[in-house]
């Protein structure tokens, strides 16, 4: 059997508002669950009424079988747990933090405690908490979808946690998870990648089942799961898209500003490129590279080009931009003999910008994985020495 325990590499910073979130979780569960799950519910409450007939229970019912299997927690989650075919506001929040019993918070709280440090760091804590909240309304919705006529309430904070997991998967693929196997007599920990672990996750654990169980789930929420895995796969596309576009719109109008003088007329905006770097006007050249729409426009630009138009940008500390140019270089010339460079690069633009230590610790092992150098791979070391250190470059 396997058992996830923690995961490497984890930021310097204390993850305030996971913590936060999981001692909530827990206070619900000691303060509300556990006492009303030993309280007899009041039989004036009309609640209950509402709730046998969901179960199907209809005419006359003895007091004494009702005492003897619905607590005042059960009504409680009846109420305050999301239903899809009663779905209201309040249960939409509330539901996140109600949880069935012991095994299913303590699961639910092991997960956020191990994946949600790197997502809290690099997002900030205000922004962790909303991904959290947006992440588990996604998931909730994506459930209702497939069951919108159930009265069965939904609760738990998996969807919300599943969020973060997706979060994580986009942001944090050379992580690795600490496993506990353990086999009857034998023990050991071992490392597995994280995007191994969380695609397990993903389909054996959830898609395969929800297929077919037809989205009911038979008890578990896998549509939940699935749609909150996805909602934070999402968002952290859009936030990696949206973010770097607006950042670097901001710098390039800045640029040119800088650069006041008249661009000379050229057939294609390639062209302009090329021009600009044999006239040695690099401010101008990695302005007009950055404006290049399309994959066969960048092309046209040598590789050694494209590399001195990152270093260029990581000089005067534009990382956006910077790592704008080295991510494309990335995805667009993976055989090219500088593709080392380009990771180096944007392991630097990384450490740059706030809270993207552990991202920059990915593109230096990337630089190690495809250095044809020594040189390369020995800068890639250096900078790793350096993010293991706490440091970070001038």
């Amino acid at each position: 059997m396997l058992l996830p325990i923690g995961d490497n590499p984890n930021p310097r910073s204390t993850p305030w508002m996971t913590w936060l979130l999981i001692a909530v979780n827990v206070a619900v569960f000691l303060l509300v669950t556990l006492p009303l799950s030993v309280r007899r519910p009041d039989l004036a409450d009309p609640v209950l009424l509402d709730y046998l007939r969901s179960l199907g229970v209809y005419g006359q019912v003895s007091i004494r079988s009702i005492l003897a299997s619905v607590s005042a927690y059960d009504l409680f989650v009846f109420k305050y747990g999301f239903r899809p075919a009663q779905p209201s506001l309040v249960s939409l929040f509330s539901a996140m933090f109600l949880h069935g019993g012991w095994m299913h918070l303590l699961g639910n709280m092991l997960f956020l405690w191990i994946f949600g440090d790197n997502v809290e760091h690099r997002l900030g804590r205000i922004r962790f908490l909303l991904a959290y909240l947006a992440t588990g309304i996604a998931a909730t919705l994506f459930f209702a979808l497939f069951v919108p006529g159930s009265q069965v309430p939904l609760v738990g904070a998996s969807g919300a946690i599943s969020g973060v997991l997706g979060f994580y998967f986009v942001w944090f693929p050379r992580n690795k998870v600490k496993m506990f196997f353990f086999f009857f007599f034998l023990l050991q920990v071992i490392e597995v990648p994280a995007r191994l672990v969380l695609g397990f996750y993903l389909v054996v654990d959830n898609l395969l089942p929800f297929l077919l169980t037809g989205g009911s789930g038979g008890g578990v929420a896998y549509g939940a799961h699935i749609g909150g895995f996805l909602a934070g796969a999402g968002l952290a596309l859009w936030s990696d898209r949206m973010g770097l576009s607006w950042r670097m719109r901001r710098h390039l109008n800045r640029l040119w500003r800088e650069q006041p003088d008249e661009t000379p007329p050229v057939r294609s905006v390639a062209e302009l490129v090329n021009e600009l770097l044999a006239a040695g006007d690099l401010p101008r050249a990695a302005l007009a590279y950055l404006q290049l729409d399309s994959r066969s426009e960048r092309l046209q630009v040598a590789p050694a080009d494209v590399l001195a138009i990152g270093d260029f940008l990581l000089e005067r500390r534009r990382a956006d931009e910077a790592l704008t140019v080295f991510r494309r270089f990335i995805a667009e010339r993976p055989a090219d003999p500088g593709l080392s460079r380009a990771y180096l690069g944007a392991g630097r633009a990384m450490l740059l910008r706030p809270r993207c230590r552990t991202s920059a610790y990915h593109y230096f092992l990337g630089a190690i994985d495809t250095a044809r150098s020594r040189g390369d791979a020995d800068a890639a070391r250096r900078y790793l020495a350096l993010l293991q250190a706490g440091g970070r470059e001038d």
